[in-house]
């Protein structure tokens, strides 16, 4: 475009658009508890009743938020090898930890599941970038590495592990790169989780986490974890003892669908299999 040249804006008619608009369904996420917390609303006979979406909006970018030992990366584990166990290819994107150890995780994951390993390990493309500074540094660069990989792999599935470790240093950035991985993610029809590191300095149940940067706004839907160490006071809205460590999610808004929006208790069993609880408010 020559300088001084206006960009053409498209303007489009919204029955046009309806008519390319991809149908809305549940992915399974492979987190017990999770998926019934997303719903739609369809007219019947005249009334407006909840239909439960049974997992995770499709096509949606959810933003996995919490501080360290709260399961974000389990449940970005569970989520990307139950997709593959389904047939789809997934790209795991291993930001900090380097891919031989991301493996381990993975198989004690498919262990607690009772998932075969030989049944996902074909299905799972693994991006290492805990050693390619440069790359993680581009944002050009990354987002057309990402989107070649889906295209080629024909990737339907993605998670980045974590996004807070592309931005560090230059959090100014946060917001520009959290913006062109969103677009890849949505202009190739990805069902993504990405996951941040939350803020102790930011209020727990708050999604500020990664931002604080208005990180979070941009993507589809945000899941907030947190974990409290029960006092005495605090100990039997929990149902626990004092001492104990309570950890609880919540659904900090998403533009897809309908949510739960209460806080529910979040357990991480023997296997480290994280499971969605009751809400606090059932107690």
């Amino acid at each position: 475009m020559e300088m001084g040249e206006v960009a053409t804006v498209q303007v489009i008619l919204l029955r046009d658009v309806a008519a390319k608009t991809p149908k809305l369904f549940g992915i399974p996420s492979g987190i017990p508890g999770l998926d019934e917390l997303f719903y739609t609303a369809e007219i019947e006979e005249g009334e407006i009743v909840r239909v439960p979406l049974q997992g995770l909006p499709s096509a949606s970018v959810i933003h996995l938020a919490g501080v360290p030992d709260t399961g974000k990366t389990l449940m970005g584990q569970q989520f990307a090898i139950t997709q593959a166990a389904r047939g789809y290819n997934v790209l795991f994107v291993t930001v900090e930890v380097p891919a031989v150890f991301t493996v381990q995780g993975l198989k004690q994951r498919c262990k607690g599941l009772g998932i075969e390993w030989g049944k996902i390990e074909n299905s799972i493309y693994l991006l290492d970038l805990s050693h390619q500074t440069e790359l993680k540094s581009s944002v050009d660069e990354l987002t057309t590495k990402l989107g070649d990989i889906i295209r080629e792999k024909n990737i339907k599935a993605c998670v980045i592990d974590s996004i807070t470790g592309l931005y560090e240093g230059q959090e100014m950035v946060a917001r520009k790169l959290v913006r062109r991985l969103y677009e890849v993610m949505k202009d190739n029809y990805q069902t993504a989780i990405f996951i941040s590191q939350k803020r102790s300095s930011h209020e727990e149940l708050s999604s500020e986490a990664a931002g604080g940067y208005a990180v979070s706004h941009i993507l589809d839907c945000n899941i907030v974890l947190a974990k409290i160490v029960a006092s005495r006071t605090t100990a039997s809205s929990y149902g626990v003892s004092p001492g104990e460590v309570v950890r609880t999610i919540r659904i900090d808004g998403c533009r897809m669908c309908g949510h739960d929006t209460r806080v529910h208790i979040l357990h991480i069993d023997d296997l480290g299999i994280v499971k969605v609880g009751k809400a606090l408010s059932e107690k």
